[in-house]
Formats: structure tokens, C-alpha cells, sequence
């Protein structure tokens, strides 16, 4: 009896801060707006269009990384550009700790800024700064690619701790449970965890990031029993246990490409992380890999761009709180 009651109470302890972590972010978010700048700053979106294209286009391996960036800035401190900000001699920074370690496309971020602050100094922040190139990035791909409207208004915030990385972050080892606990965190819900992993239709990983589930699942020397074979065998040859070296493409074949090939992967046991393949092991979010691989009516794109307007909806700093930094990496 007293097992049950500590347990309800704990359940409702869960559930009351995922409420206010939920209403939080959303009174947070009713500061932004699309054209937030249209009287302070009216070239600030052409601006960035054209910096992020003369990156993109000789490169657009550099859109997976982005987009991941304004992922790993919004789920930690919400969307402030605190992964933007260098550590200093009395602080290490979020983009250093090991879940950031990896991440890359900060000259863009430098060379939009440094564009946007000739135009308009002291206006625009870097944390709208790095949604607005997350977009573009995403939507310069060949073929047909999601494209969405971004409510701008944010602030960047001064602090950026490297520790806050690991308890925010969730990892690629994440179960189901795991993975819907802390999108709901962040104010997520099922569906928008469902989309926002589409996102790995782009891109390449360390085989660091999945060699656990090749050679030491369960601490046995064996295989994630839920990775189709064919392709583990196709993994090991790229990958060796002890490589922190070599990349491997995210969705085969057309990993620079944005498309619903994700979820067929998916479907087929063939997600490359753990996380792809606890997609199947809730109802919604297996409905909605089956739904995306099987049918002709696509609704990924739209889908898409919707959860990534709520994703960057996160914790934002509005009106006077934060600061427009004059420099991405380092706070006024």
C-alpha cells in the first residue's frame, strides 16, 4: 500500500512538471512572431538566405549538422544560442561536452551573424539567427525538401553550461519511454517525437554513436536482437568496435537528401540508432514510421515544419530578458 502511494505520488510529481514545463514554454513562446523584424531589421531573412547559400551549396552535408545544432540549442536552456557560446576560462561550455563534441557548421552561424550585424547591429539575435539557418540549410537540398515559417523574436541567453548536455540531451541509446519522457519535457508530444527523428534521413553519424549494438549489446559480446542482420553485417564492415573515426550515412543511399526513406529504413529494422528502432515499440509513434513508409500521400514535409516550429518554441527568452549578443560565441 505504501509502495503504491509513493509510486502515484511520483507519478504525479512527473506529470505536474511536465505541465509546467509545457506551460511555460508555451507563454514563452507568444513573444515570437513571423516578420518579427520587419521594421527593425526587413533584410534580415534575405540576408541569412544568401550567407547560408554560399555554404550550402558547395557543401550540403552542412545541413544535417545545423539542424541538428538548433535541435541541441532548444532542448537545453530552450532556443537562447546557448550551444553558440565558447567556454571560457572559468566556465565549460555546452559546446564541449560530449554530445556536442560533434557538432559543426558554427562559421556559418559566425558569417550570417557578422552579415546581419553590417546591416542591423545590435537587433537581431543569434538564436533566431540559428533557427533561421536551420531552415534555409534544410530547405537548399535537392529535390523536394520541407520549408516553414519562422516566429522570430528571440533572445540570447548568457549562460551555457557543458553538464546541463547530458541530463537534457536525449542520448541515441534512448528506449521509447525514455525518448517520449523528454520530448514531454521540452513540451513535445508523441507525434512530434515521431517527426522530428525524420530528421536523421540527413546526415552521417560516428560509428561510436551505434557500435554498441553490433558487438556489446547487452554486455555479452552480442547484437541488438531489434537490428535486421543483413544490414549489421553491412555495419561491421564500415565499422569496428573500437572506431571513433569513421562516418556512416544516416539513411543510405540518399543521406543528402530529405525524404521519407527514413521511415521505411525504420520499418524495416534498419534505423542506425536505438532510438530509430524504439520507434517501434509504441503504438503512435509505429503508426505514424508505417504510415510514412507505406503511403503515397505524404504528410512528413508539413508535418515536419509544424513540429519544428514547436520545437523552436522552447524556453525562448522574449522582451527584456537575455541580451542580442553582438558576437554568437561570446556573451556582451
Amino acid at each position: 500500500m505504501a509502495l503504491e502511494k509513493s509510486t502515484t505520488v511520483l507519478v504525479f510529481m512527473q506529470l505536474t512538471i511536465l505541465f509546467v514545463c509545457s506551460v511555460v514554454n508555451l507563454a514563452n513562446a507568444q513573444g515570437l512572431k513571423v516578420g518579427f523584424y520587419e521594421k527593425t531589421c526587413p533584410s534580415v531573412e534575405k540576408i541569412v538566405k544568401q550567407i547560408t547559400a554560399k555554404f550550402i551549396s558547395p557543401a550540403p552535408t552542412l545541413a544535417a549538422p545545423l539542424l541538428r545544432m538548433h535541435f541541441h540549442d532548444c532542448f537545453v536552456r530552450g532556443c537562447d544560442g546557448s550551444v553558440l557560446l565558447n567556454s571560457t576560462k572559468d566556465n565549460v561550455a555546452e559546446k564541449d561536452g560530449i554530445p556536442n563534441l560533434s557538432l559543426r557548421g558554427f562559421q556559418v552561424i559566425d558569417a550570417v551573424k557578422t552579415a546581419v550585424e553590417s546591416k542591423c547591429p545590435g537587433v537581431v539575435s543569434c538564436a533566431d539567427i540559428l533557427a533561421l539557418v536551420a531552415r534555409d540549410a534544410v530547405s537548399m537540398l535537392s529535390g523536394p525538401v520541407p520549408y516553414w515559417k519562422v516566429p522570430l523574436g528571440r533572445r540570447d541567453g548568457r549562460v551555457s553550461i557543458m553538464e546541463e548536455t547530458f541530463t537534457n540531451l536525449p542520448p541515441a541509446f534512448f528506449d521509447i519511454s525514455q525518448l517520449k519522457l523528454s520530448f514531454a519535457s521540452k513540451g513535445l508530444n508523441v507525434k512530434d517525437l515521431a517527426v522530428l527523428s525524420g530528421g536523421h534521413t540527413i546526415g552521417t553519424s560516428q560509428c561510436s554513436s551505434f557500435s554498441s549494438r553490433l558487438y556489446n549489446f547487452s554486455g555479452k559480446g552480442d547484437m541488438d536482437p531489434s537490428l535486421d542482420s543483413e544490414y549489421a553485417v553491412n555495419l561491421k564492415k564500415k565499422c569496428k568496435p573500437t572506431d571513433t573515426i569513421n562516418l556512416v550515412e544516416m539513411d543510405p543511399g540518399s543521406f543528402k537528401t530529405f525524404d521519407e526513406d527514413y521511415y521505411t529504413l525504420v520499418a524495416k529494422r534498419r534505423g542506425l540508432f536505438q532510438s530509430d528502432a524504439a520507434l517501434l515499440d509504441d503504438k503512435e509513434t509505429r503508426d505514424y514510421v508505417k504510415l510514412q513508409a507505406t503511403t503515397q500521400g505524404y504528410t512528413f514535409f508539413e508535418d515536419f515544419g509544424v513540429s519544428m516550429v514547436k520545437m523552436g518554441n522552447i524556453g525562448v527568452l522574449t522582451g527584456e530578458a537575455g541580451e542580442i549578443r553582438r558576437t554568437c560565441a561570446l556573451v556582451n
